[in-house]
């Protein structure tokens, strides 16, 4: 039976992955004092691993064998938590206020078009990445405005949480009130 200790294994590394594990180690080695940066870094690595020979990727290859065996080994032993010990994601009520935009999440609704418009062919996240961008270079009285924006959506939801705290509270004690009047019925 697993015990709050238990921990799920460690999932299991690919030939690549240990390849690039030994990269970074042979650079910080060589670099101990430099950042890196890790696109560039993996970009280099990924070049590296296309021109290797089969025969030279054979040792992570064995390394990623040995993993696999030591990840199915101890995933034999490993029994998940049950419902109660795991972690559930509280259900959202959906009767709940919409939590506040930010001032920059306004200005994104105001201006994803205009990108979208513009780059047609752009990615959720290079739309996004346009969006931020944009917004670093907003001047400071469009920025005030979307954070007064900001300020009255705040506002509007801790009005409405409010209301809805009350009246979930009212609920609560109505649902308690008749369970007792019912306890009451079934004692007489």
């Amino acid at each position: 039976m697993a015990t709050k200790g238990d921990k799920k294994p460690k999932g299991r590394m690919s030939a690549y992955t240990f390849f690039v594990q030994t990269c970074r180690e042979e650079h910080r080695k060589k670099h101990p004092n430099e950042n890196v940066n890790f696109t560039e870094f993996s970009k280099k690595c990924a070049e590296r691993w296309k021109l290797m020979t089969e025969v030279e990727k054979k040792r992570f290859a064995e390394m990623a064998e040995k993993d696999k065996q030591r990840y199915d080994r101890e995933m034999a032993s490993y029994v998940p938590p049950t419902k109660e010990g795991g972690r559930r994601k509280k259900k959202k009520d959906p009767n709940a206020p919409k939590r506040p935009l930010s001032a920059f999440f306004l200005f994104c609704a105001d201006e994803r078009a205009a990108v979208k418009a513009v780059h047609p062919t752009y990615s959720v996240g290079e739309v996004a990445k346009d969006l931020g961008e944009k917004w670093n270079k907003v001047s400071p009285d469009v920025k005030s405005k979307y954070e007064a924006k900001a300020a009255q959506d705040k506002t509007r939801y801790e009005k409405e949480l409010e209301n809805y705290k009350n009246k979930t509270s009212v609920a609560q004690h109505n649902d308690e009130v008749e369970d007792e009047e019912e306890d009451d019925e079934d004692n007489e």
